[in-house]
Parts: structure tokens; C-alpha cells; sequence
């Protein structure tokens, strides 16, 4: 018992003990709080004081950093105000001395830093610069001035007009500038193009393009003019009447020189312009040369029309020329060919309307002859017209082209139609199925019919009796014939001799009627005696010409004797006029040939009945079989 109570005051006091602790604690922490109260509030009073003198001091360090900011911009814009006058100061010497004094790579450099600061300045857009931008402005206007002009004599030194003869007998390319200069003209467009780029003009706008082409264009009109003249000096003829032969003008070293010259303009213009600019610079360029051409293919265009029928075959050879030298400079540049067509359209033209009006000289030449042959011979006329048909085959792919744009029987119209456009055209641009040889083939059968149609009515009312009208047409239609056939018409007329061969087959039905009459004394009937058989036909020599004429009456028999000298009159003066008429040797041997078929046949049977009329005396049958077949021999 005693324990246990010992045990629980034990543990009241330890219980007591612990509470003293904890009011010991609570105490200190009572006290810290109060020190802690006191010290806050002391130190809420230290902070507004503190506040109060800190605030004035933090709004006068803030005003004097805008202060300062604001007199650093003040020294900045001081600086940018200078800055005009000193770029004025350091270029103004350079630009003044020139390209050539100062070198045109310092002088280019000074020229861009004007330009920099130029438009620098005029981004400030402040008031107090504008004197400075004016000047800048007329320093920077100096000097593209000065390269302009520089540009220009660099041009000039390199820029006298040439002999073009030297390079085109030595088969040489036309001299270009030299690479010293195109890198120093380079230089000067690529600045220029820059600046003009900066100032907003247009793209392809550069002044540089008008005084390249200003120097360049001249160089080149220079160049050709001695060519050009050439060209009209060697239409001129000694014979007025002369046909034109191919390769006899200069046209074509003309050309030759054109295409030289421009190629080596076009690979100066590459090397020193852009490609946007191509185009244009070599247009401008060679726009002078072309208006030199255009003047004479004028000139040249005059003279054929007043010489058609001797000249058409110079404008066919200057179109060919004209249009391949058009195609090859489209082919290397993609250019000039709107400007060639222009200046090639008189003369293309003039070949155009040619081929009707030659048709309509034929009519007018034949219409106008003086007289016909009376011996019936060819006219000269015959002959120059097939000549000219070929020499046309030497100009084919030009006559071809322009008989291709008429279409076929196209030259059948007025030879004034004339609605073409300015353009070149090539075999290549029309339709395939247009075959201009073919075209060219009809034309020829059309020229020839003309011709010999004329021929025909002019020969009727001044010709005697068919017999000469049918050797007239026979002889010119074999003239016809055998230049066709000897020259390179044939080929392109072979499909087509049969319309030739109709007016000789035309010819030798009109002379083959005059025949007719001693064909008629040679036709008889069989005389019989009502009690005799009918004479023996077949075979002369199962003839009895005497016991033929035994059976006849003397009525009968002096019929016969009639008929004998009615043929041996007829056929005498018809071999007389045979013999007069002038035939060529196709056409004699020919006419001999029928003349013989027709009559032979018919005279050696009514010989072998009845020859015994005259009793071999001749007086009545002149010719035997032997001796009439030896005429008609000497008939070819």
C-alpha cells in the first residue's frame, strides 16, 4: 500500500514539474513577442523615413538617365548632320577627276558610296539635310554622267566601221570587243542597272541600252553600207534585155555580211547585259543596219518591177536570201525576225504579183507581134518563155513558198491581191499537204497553154490555109517539148508532157487536113460489067490493072485518068508547100511520118488498078509506087 502511493506522488511531481517547464516557455515566448511587436514597430518608422528620404533621390537619377539618352541622340543626329558634308568633302575630289584620272574602280567606289549615302540621308528626312541631299544628289548625277560618257568612249575606240569583205572571203568571224573593255563596260551597266534598280525605275529601263545601241548602231550601218551599195550597183546590167542569173547581185554577200556583223553584235550584247535586256539592246542596235536594208531592198524592188520579165528572178533570189538570213538570226538570237519581214515585203510582194503578171506579158508579147512566120517557124518568144520557166526551177523553194501562199491557181487572179501579212513565211509553216512543186508544175502548164493559145489565135487570121497554122503550132509545141525535157523541168512536168503533146497532136490534125483532098482522087468504086465477075482485090500481084481498065468504059476509064491528074495536082503543090513551110526536125519527120501513112496506103492500091490508063506513058500516072514512096522520104 504504502508503494503504491509512493509510486503516484512520484508521478504527480514529475507532472508538476513538466508544467512548470511549460510555463517557463511560455513565458520567454510571451516577452519575445512583446520585444518582437516593439521591434517591428520600430523598424515600420525607420522604413517610412527611409522611404522618404530614398524617393527624391531615385526620381533625380531617373530624369538624369533621360537626360542622358536624350544627349547621346542629340550627339547622334549632330553626327548624321556632319556626315553629309564630310562624304561631300571626301568624294567631290574623286567624282571631279573623272573615270580616267582617278581609275574607274576608285571611281566607281566613290560613285557607290554617294549613292549609299544618299539614300541613307534621305530615309533621315530631316529638314536641315535637304541642302545636303540636293548637293549630294548633284555630285551623284556628275558622276553617272561621266560613266555614261565613259561608257561611250570605251564603246567608240573599238567601234570604227570595218571592211566586212576581209572576213567574209577568209570565211573569218566578225571582231568583237575586247575583253579588257567589255569587263570595264560591264562594270559601268552593272552599277548603272544597280542605281537605276534603287531609284525605282523600270526593269530594261537603263540609259546604258541607248548609248550602247547609239555607238554600236552606227558601227554597224557603217559596216554594211559598202554592201549595201554593191547590192543595188550590181543590179544594174550592160544589156538591158539580159535575164537575170542567179548569184550575180550582191544580195548575198550582203547577207552574209548582215549575219556576220549582227552574231558578234549579239555575243557583245550577252556578255554585257542581262538577259531581260538581250531583246531590246540588240534590237535597238541593229534597228539602223535594218532600216539601211529595208532602203535597199526599196531601191532594188524599183528596178525589178521596171524590168519583170528579165529581173522577177532577183526578188525570188533575194526572198530566199532574205528569209534563210531571217531564220538563222531567229534561230541564234530569237529576234529581228518581225523587223526582216518588214523590210523584205515590196520586194515579196513584187514576187508574188509577178507570176500573174508574166502570164499576162506572155498574152500581151504574142497579142502584139508584128507578123507570124509565113514559112510557119517558131517565135522567138516560145523559147524565151520556156527559158524563163527554167530558170525559175533555180529559184524553186522561193517560187515554191510564194506559190504556196497564193495557193494553187492563185497567180489566175488579179496580180494585185497583195493581202499578205509582214510576215517571212517558210516551207515549214504552211500546210503539210501543200506540195509547191507541184503548184509549180501547174503553173508551168498554165504559162505554156497561155502561150500557145496565143500563139493559135494570133497565127489563124495570118496564116494561110490550115496546113501552115498546124505546122506554126506544131513547131512551137515541139520547142515545148524538147526544153522540157532538156532541162530540169522534167522531172517536175513529166506527169504532165501529155498537155504538151495535145497542142503538137493539135497542130498535125490542122496540117493533116490539107491531105484530105488528094485522098479523095484516090478513093473510087469497083466498075463491074454486068456479066464479068468483080475484079481481084488483095495482093498486088494478084492485080491485072489492063484487065481492070479492059472492063471500064471510055467514060470510066477517063474518070480515072481525071482522078490521076487531080491527085498528081493536089499532092504536087501540097509537097511544094510541105517543102516551103520551115518545120522543125521532130516536127517534120512527124508530119512526113503521117502524110506518108495516109496516103501510100491508098495511092499504091488505086496505082495497082489502075495504072495501065495511060499505058505506061506517064502522062496521066506520074508517080509509080517506088517513086512516090521516095517523096514521101524526102518529105523528113
Amino acid at each position: 500500500m504504502a508503494v503504491g502511493l509512493g509510486s503516484r506522488q512520484a508521478a504527480d511531481e514529475e507532472a508538476r514539474a513538466e508544467v512548470e517547464v511549460l510555463n517557463s516557455r511560455l513565458e520567454k515566448t510571451r516577452i519575445l513577442n512583446t520585444k518582437l511587436a516593439a521591434s517591428l514597430s520600430r523598424l515600420e518608422g525607420s522604413g517610412k523615413s527611409v522611404q522618404e528620404a530614398i524617393g527624391p533621390l531615385y526620381g533625380n537619377t531617373h530624369r538624369l538617365q533621360v537626360l542622358g539618352t536624350n544627349i547621346d541622340g542629340i550627339i547622334s543626329a549632330i553626327e548624321r548632320i556632319r556626315q553629309p558634308s564630310d562624304i561631300k568633302s571626301n568624294e567631290e575630289d574623286i567624282i571631279r577627276k573623272g573615270p580616267e584620272k582617278a581609275g574607274l574602280a576608285a571611281f566607281l567606289s566613290s560613285v557607290k558610296r554617294v549613292n549609299k549615302a544618299l539614300s541613307e540621308l534621305r530615309q533621315t528626312n530631316l529638314r536641315s539635310n535637304q541642302q545636303a541631299v540636293a548637293d549630294l544628289t548633284r555630285l551623284l548625277k556628275s558622276g553617272n554622267t561621266q560613266l555614261e560618257t565613259h561608257f561611250q568612249k570605251i564603246l567608240q575606240e573599238d567601234s570604227r566601221p570595218i571592211e566586212p569583205l576581209h572576213f567574209i572571203t577568209k570565211d573569218k568571224p566578225f571582231p568583237m570587243l575586247s575583253q579588257d573593255k567589255t569587263t570595264r563596260l560591264g562594270l559601268i551597266n552593272s552599277y548603272i542597272v544597280s542605281a537605276n534598280r534603287q531609284s525605282g525605275a523600270a526593269p530594261g529601263e537603263s540609259p546604258m541600252l541607248q548609248v550602247y545601241a547609239g555607238v554600236r548602231g552606227p558601227y554597224l550601218t557603217a559596216t554594211l553600207q559598202n554592201l549595201a551599195a554593191a547590192s543595188v550597183n550590181t543590179a544594174k546590167k550592160k544589156t538591158p534585155d539580159a535575164l537575170y542569173r542567179q548569184g550575180t547581185n550582191g544580195m548575198g554577200t550582203y547577207a552574209k555580211g548582215m549575219e556576220g556583223a549582227f552574231l558578234a553584235e549579239y555575243d557583245n550584247i550577252c556578255a554585257l547585259f542581262s538577259r531581260d535586256e538581250w531583246g531590246k539592246v540588240f534590237n535597238l542596235t541593229c534597228q539602223g543596219a535594218i532600216s539601211e536594208l529595208a532602203r535597199t531592198l526599196r531601191e532594188l524592188n524599183s528596178h525589178i518591177k521596171a524590168n519583170l520579165t528579165t529581173d522577177c528572178y532577183l526578188a525570188y533570189e533575194i526572198i530566199e536570201i532574205m528569209s534563210s538570213l531571217s531564220s538563222s538570226l531567229e534561230d541564234r538570237t530569237g529576234e529581228l525576225k518581225p523587223s526582216f519581214a518588214a523590210a523584205l515585203k515590196p520586194v515579196r510582194e513584187t514576187g508574188k504579183s509577178s507570176l500573174a503578171e508574166l502570164l499576162e506579158d506572155t498574152r500581151r508579147r504574142v497579142s502584139t507581134l508584128p507578123m507570124i512566120p509565113a514559112d510557119a517557124a517558131a517565135v522567138p518568144i516560145t523559147s524565151e518563155t520556156m527559158t524563163r520557166l527554167q530558170t525559175m526551177v533555180d529559184f524553186l523553194r522561193p517560187i515554191s513558198s510564194i506559190m504556196i501562199s497564193l495557193g494553187d491557181g492563185g497567180w489566175k487572179a488579179t496580180a494585185a491581191s497583195n493581202s499578205s501579212s509582214d510576215q517571212i513565211p517558210s516551207l515549214n509553216s504552211f500546210d503539210v499537204g501543200a506540195d509547191g512543186k507541184q503548184i509549180f508544175a501547174h503553173y508551168s502548164i498554165d504559162t505554156i497553154d497561155s502561150l500557145l493559145a496565143a500563139l493559135e489565135q494570133k497565127g489563124k487570121p495570118l496564116l494561110k490555109g490550115k496546113q501552115a497554122l498546124g505546122v506554126f503550132l506544131a513547131n512551137n509545141a515541139t520547142i515545148v517539148d524538147r526544153m522540157i525535157r532538156n532541162s530540169d523541168l522534167q522531172p517536175l512536168l513529166s506527169s504532165r508532157m501529155a498537155d504538151v503533146d495535145k497542142w503538137r497532136k493539135n497542130g498535125a490534125q490542122l496540117y493533116t487536113a490539107a491531105w484530105r483532098e488528094p485522098c479523095g482522087h484516090l478513093l473510087d468504086v469497083q466498075y463491074t460489067n454486068r456479066g464479068s465477075q468483080r475484079p481481084p482485090s488483095g495482093s498486088a500481084a494478084a492485080i491485072d490493072s489492063a484487065a481492070i481498065l479492059k472492063g471500064l468504059s471510055s467514060k470510066d476509064k477517063d474518070a480515072i485518068k481525071e482522078k490521076f491528074r487531080l491527085f498528081n495536082t493536089s499532092f504536087d503543090d501540097l509537097i511544094a508547100k510541105h517543102k516551103s513551110l520551115n518545120m522543125e526536125r521532130e516536127v517534120r519527120e512527124m508530119l512526113a511520118r503521117q502524110v506518108q501513112q495516109m496516103i501510100e496506103p491508098l495511092y499504091c492500091r488505086f496505082w495497082d488498078r489502075y495504072h495501065e490508063v495511060d499505058k505506061g506513058k506517064g502522062k496521066y500516072v506520074k508517080y509509080d509506087k517506088g517513086s512516090i514512096s521516095a517523096v514521101f522520104l524526102s518529105l523528113s
